[in-house]
């Protein structure tokens, strides 16, 4: 992937410009909802291996990797798009722990194509854009769903980076230990776009 620094990215959600407003997330020692609730914005980071975390049969009991970022926050709050770029899949993923209903936008930079996924929205967000649309930078794209409607989980955003056409609004959110090379080559790290969050 080329080198993104002297772009200037719009963020992918109206939070604090501090980043000591975040709380950094652990999760390689588990998941609290309870504790998630308490914290306000949250960040959930890339590449950390998280424990009892992804139970349901969609993950194997194997998939502990996690290859984006998550942003904690409110149901509700909106997400944006962080460059110009086309819609080319949206869906919902309704598997019990899986993204809920989810957009991928293609971007381009110096003739290279880069995919982002935009997961846990609310259903309203998929009436939001329509897939062949073109998106501006900045532009309210979706936002977050409820834990009926997003997986299950507490509401966030799970933002990933793919240099690969992912074919349909999915990504393997987390991978297996045996996979993580690869996954780190093909799904970048997301501060290239979101900057140094933690």
């Amino acid at each position: 992937m080329s080198d993104l620094s002297d772009y200037s990215f719009s963020k992918v959600m109206d939070y604090p410009d501090d980043p000591e407003a975040f709380y950094i997330f652990d999760f390689s020692g588990g998941y609290d909802e309870a504790f998630i609730r308490e914290q306000g914005w949250g960040i959930g980071r890339y590449n950390e291996e998280r424990t009892d975390m992804y139970n349901t049969p969609l993950f194997d009991g194997r998939r502990n990797i996690h290859m984006g970022i998550d942003i904690w926050a409110s149901a509700g709050e909106p997400v944006f798009s962080f460059w110009e770029g086309l819609v080319v899949y949206k869906q919902q993923n309704d598997n019990d722990g899986d993204y809920g209903p989810t957009i991928v936008i293609k971007y381009n930079f110096d003739n290279e194509d880069l995919f982002a996924l935009y997961g846990h929205l609310s259903r309203e967000s998929l009436e939001m854009v329509k897939v062949g649309g073109e998106i501006a930078k900045g532009q309210q794209i979706a936002t977050l769903g409820s834990e009926k409607v997003n997986g299950g989980w507490e509401p966030h955003l799970h933002f990933q980076l793919s240099v690969d056409d992912p074919k349909e609004a999915d990504m393997p959110g987390v991978v297996s230990e045996k996979n993580r090379e690869e996954a780190l080559e093909k799904y970048p790290d997301p501060r290239i776009i979101l900057g140094d969050l933690y």
